[in-house]
């Protein structure tokens, strides 16, 4: 053949694609929903436990709402991939059954609870903003008890600040400082996998739980997000904060626990 002919192109391996990707894949980019960012989190989180020896292990608990609203629809979609990851789910009967659920799980490492087979375990709480002031007894408490060292607690609260499905405009910033509780307040669907972790990590550094602001606009989202969980680098618990007295804010190398 002629030396001026094309050479054949070579085909491009087809990479195979699962619906399970948005909470399997660790590399690459992935295409979820704002509420299944949120359960994703959790998967990460037991990910990021598992590279550092940790065995650890995840409850959602909580009430139903706009913008939450599917949340429980998702965790009861895929009750047994989660299960068999660790990450279960118990419906609260209310907001404040729910945040004393999540509330317990605290209790593993702070007790050094006997017969455990974890080192920790964390908590997801979720709710529409009514519900962050019915559980508002609840949450203050919790948060004032503290976290373990390897659990760590989120609370999730959902706002619906044009009152869109709801009788009054809400806006939870507002009770969260009142419960002396740091909270982030995610732009995107990338915000939410990334503060969901970054929330817990400062949950259980800081001894108390991290609220997450949740509203339709990024809830009922959807689009790409990065998974590569080699993104992250930050001080962790474990690393050495001994220096000088007035200048470092801990009195342990565990943690604030303020």
């Amino acid at each position: 053949p002629s030396s001026s002919q094309p050479s054949p192109q070579k085909k491009k391996k087809q990479t195979a694609v699962s619906l399970l990707d948005k909470f399997e894949a660790t590399t690459g980019r992935v295409y979820l929903t704002g509420i299944q960012a949120l359960l994703r989190v959790a998967l990460d989180q037991r990910r990021l436990d598992a590279a550092r020896g940790l065995k650890t292990a995840g409850l959602f608990s909580g009430y139903r709402g706009s913008p939450l609203g599917g949340v429980d629809q998702e965790l009861l979609r895929h009750a047994g991939f989660l299960r068999d990851r660790d990450v279960h789910f118990e419906p609260g009967v209310n907001e404040e059954l729910g945040a004393t659920m999540v509330w317990g799980t605290q209790k593993v490492g702070l007790h050094d609870i006997a017969g455990t087979a974890y080192d920790g375990v964390f908590g997801v709480w979720y709710g529409k903003a009514p519900g962050v002031d019915r559980a508002g007894d609840t949450l203050k408490q919790a948060n004032a008890s503290g976290t373990a060292r390897y659990g760590g607690a989120l609370a999730l609260c959902g706002d619906d600040a044009c009152a869109k499905s709801s009788v009054l405009p809400s806006q939870s910033e507002y009770a969260l400082m009142h419960f002396e509780m740091p909270f982030f307040n995610p732009a995107d669907l990338q915000d939410v996998l990334d503060y969901g972790l970054h929330g817990l990590a400062l949950s259980r550094y800081s001894g108390n739980w991290t609220g997450i602001v949740c509203v339709a606009d990024i809830m009922d989202a959807s689009g790409q997000v990065d998974v590569d969980l080699g993104r992250f680098s930050r001080t962790t618990d474990d690393d050495d904060f001994s220096g000088d007295a007035a200048a470092t804010p801990t009195e342990s190398p565990g943690g604030l626990f303020v």
